[in-house]
């Protein structure tokens, strides 16, 4: 399946929490708290099914950080090689994605638009040019905004305006224009709602 681009509001519905961090779902769930469809308003959520609950849990954790199911099979995989806990190795390979990270610097509103910037090319580990959003930053990597990119009317907007505060893991610098992967986030600094113990027992299958 290719990266989702259809209606925000309707995925945030579905799942009962904004995925993609917009005012627009916002107000859609506040208009809107049940899910989407003709059932909607009558669909029980009571009474599901293992199996969904499961599902459920890594569509969200999918469509939050932007991915196609090969991609996200391919980190669980991964993550399912390494040592330590496989859920937890699994986001902290989504949170050290480079789009991850120019959205969590708070240069972009959200993690579409941090996608949108380095593919364009705006972005720039330890001085050199990345474009590929998938690409993963390691501790001590350092991660800038690029010359032409730090006059951006849309970058600094985001970041007068929405004033996001980097997470711990990352340092900030050089006026918020830059910053350095201090470590791998650990679980707590995670603040995205997945339970990834329920990811795991899916692919365990």
């Amino acid at each position: 399946m290719a990266r989702y681009t259809g209606p925000k509001s309707r995925v945030s519905r579905r799942f009962g929490t904004n995925i993609f961090g917009t005012r627009g779902e916002t107000l859609a769930l506040e208009k809107r708290p049940y899910p989407p469809g003709e059932h909607g308003r009558s669909r029980r959520r009571g009474n599901v099914s293992e199996y969904l609950v499961q599902l459920q849990e890594k569509q969200k954790a999918r469509f939050t950080y932007g991915l196609s199911e090969k991609q996200f099979r391919n980190l669980y995989q991964e993550a399912n090689r390494r040592p330590g806990v496989t859920g937890e190795t699994l986001l902290q390979f989504c949170e050290l994605r480079l789009d991850n990270i120019v959205y969590r610097a708070g240069w972009a509103a959200t993690r579409p638009q941090a996608r949108q910037f380095v593919n364009h090319g705006h972005v720039e580990v330890n001085g050199d040019r990345v474009d590929i959003p998938s690409y993963r930053a390691r501790k001590g990597d350092i991660v800038s905004l690029r010359d032409k990119a730090r006059q951006i009317v849309t970058v600094r907007w985001n970041m007068d305006v929405l004033d996001r505060t980097p997470p711990a893991w990352l340092e900030s610098s050089d006026g918020g224009q830059q910053v350095t992967v201090r470590e791998v986030p650990a679980r707590e600094q995670i603040d995205v709602p997945v339970r990834e113990s329920l990811i795991v027992e899916l692919y365990s299958k």
